[in-house]
């Protein structure tokens, strides 16, 4: 892509205060104003959806934000029937930027008769015209191999440990604690990025979606506890492993979660749970209930997928965003030690 030619943003209704709020970003960054691209996202009487972009996009580098989120099916068409348009409107690339990527637990054949609707999302997408993805924290990085063009798969540790050191001054007494075996991957990075300890809650299902028992694996006595997942959905599982952790005489426990699905009775459970803190980020747009939960923080992904739709539409690294070093500077405004540090 020619580094002369500058991103133009065009986003749906899954997540507009994001989209916003990535547009500012790279208004920043560039030192000129970055609007989103006008756009009329309708539904007809029987919800079929209809989009008429306003704005010429003929030879653009085009980026699309949606989170495939609550309602996914309508999100996800959306998505798709504005990738459609801006294709038939000759845009020279488009990169679709969905921060929270839906459908990603179904990534396996878990039994028999089951589908693999990650892939079939996957190809919808690129049958659709999308010729990148950019999301983060993919629930399993196998998907990416599901897509025939390429994806950029950011991860929230970086941002996290940002966060950790800001709000954690001793961390010397903090443990990060994966809520599953299946975590433990997740869990490692963050906590040697914060040269932290590591624990694990292991827990065996009697029958899927009822857990039969649960066990701490290392020692959480006296520690600071951060549980570290991608996904909180109704918050069962992670509300039980809090309380295993203070059962086993843990200090505090707090969580880190990317992805805030936050579903059904989950915000309820929350905030009457033993969590003295759980920090998601707004891959997903929070719900007021959310926002006003006390013991619920949100943390902004604007300023980190800002420099990546960036570096994307120059030609440059998007690795380079794995490191918390190089977010440091990215995430003044909100740690403004982190650079230093």
């Amino acid at each position: 892509m020619n580094p002369l030619f500058k991103p133009k943003l065009i986003a749906g209704n899954s997540n507009k205060p994001l989209a916003a709020a990535i547009a500012r970003r790279i208004s920043i960054h560039r030192g000129e104003p970055v609007e989103l691209v006008d756009i009329r996202v309708e539904r007809f009487n029987d919800q079929e959806i209809f989009v008429e972009v306003y704005e010429n996009v003929r030879g653009e580098d085009m980026f699309i934000i949606q989170s495939t989120s609550n309602p996914a099916n309508d999100n996800l068409m959306e998505l798709m029937i504005m990738c459609d348009a801006l294709r038939r409107s000759s845009a020279a690339r488009i990169t679709a930027v969905m921060p929270y990527f839906g459908y990603a637990r179904q990534d396996r054949r878990s039994k028999a008769r089951t589908p693999i609707s990650a892939k079939l999302v996957a190809n919808l997408l690129t049958v659709a015209g999308i010729e990148r993805v950019l999301t983060m924290d993919l629930h399993a990085a196998q998907i990416q191999g599901f897509f025939d063009v390429p994806v950029d798969n950011l991860y929230a540790a970086p941002v996290f440990a940002l966060d950790i050191a800001h709000h954690f001054p001793d961390l010397d007494a903090v443990t990060v604690v994966s809520p599953d075996v299946g975590g433990v991957a997740r869990a490692r990075e963050l906590a040697e990025r914060i040269d932290a300890d590591l624990a694990i809650v292991d827990k065996r299902r009697a029958a899927p979606g009822e857990i039969a028992s649960m066990t701490v694996i290392g020692d959480v006595r006296d520690r600071v506890c951060v549980i570290v997942d991608d996904i909180c959905d109704t918050a069962g599982t992670l509300v039980k492993a809090a309380d295993l952790l203070v059962e086993h005489g843990a200090r505090e426990v707090h969580a880190y979660i990317t992805h805030g699905v936050l579903s059904g009775p989950a915000i309820e459970r929350v905030s009457a749970s033993q969590l003295k803190s759980l920090v998601v980020t707004d891959s997903i747009d929070p719900t007021p209930t959310t926002r006003a939960a006390a013991n619920i923080r949100v943390v902004p992904i604007a300023p980190l997928f800002g420099q990546a739709i960036l570096n994307i539409s120059n030609g440059t690294s998007v690795s380079s965003l794995f490191n918390s070093k190089t977010l440091g500077p990215i995430y003044e405004a909100f740690y403004p030690s982190s650079s230093e540090s």
